[in-house]
């Protein structure tokens, strides 16, 4: 049997391997100092977002006061305006509903234009003539005396036209110009 032998080269390439190998792990090693960091979530959670938030905020901070000034300037300006227009308005001639509770023999003295629906109770248009009041619920008329359904869009369209109560309470839903007598 042959014996094995150490030769030169064969002594010479084990120590270059072991040279190189110490060598890596030595660079390894070296990974993550301060000339080559390891970045870790913890550091950009805690740091570096944090960080790139604050100067984002610093930087975009002028431009949101800017912002909120104007949108204020704006709804100030928005807000004169809408005072202007709605001076001198009589609540009774917007385009809302408003509730009406009248008495018995209460009448509701109605405006060209003006629309009532009996809600609660009961009651009878008032006119002097024909026809006294639109039923825009049905697209007749209602002549004096008639008594008005419940439920049904009543309209004025000539003036002199009253609704008056004939029970107890009686509520109506009211829009338009119109007198309580």
């Amino acid at each position: 049997m042959k014996k094995n032998k150490m030769t030169p080269i064969r002594l010479v390439a084990a120590a270059l391997a072991v040279v190189c190998v110490c060598a890596g792990a030595a660079l390894a090693a070296g990974e993550g100092g301060q000339g080559d960091p390891l970045v870790t979530l913890s550091y950009l959670t805690k740091t570096v977002i944090p960080s790139i938030l604050s100067q984002v905020d610093e930087q975009t901070q002028p431009h949101r006061d800017k912002l909120a000034d104007d949108l204020a300037q704006v709804v100030q300006d928005y807000s004169a305006k809408m005072e202007t227009a709605l001076d001198g308005v009589d609540a009774r001639n917007t385009a809302s509903y408003h509730v009406v509770t009248l008495k018995k023999g209460q009448k509701l003295n109605m405006e060209v234009g003006c629309e009532v629906m009996l809600r609660v109770g009961t009651a009878q248009c008032v006119a002097p003539s024909s026809p006294g009041l639109i039923d825009t619920t049905t697209g007749q008329g209602l002549n004096n005396g008639g008594a008005l359904a419940v439920n049904h869009l009543y309209m004025a369209t000539i003036s002199e036209r009253a609704v008056t109560a004939t029970a107890n309470t009686v509520k109506v839903l009211v829009r338009g110009g119109y007198s309580v007598a």
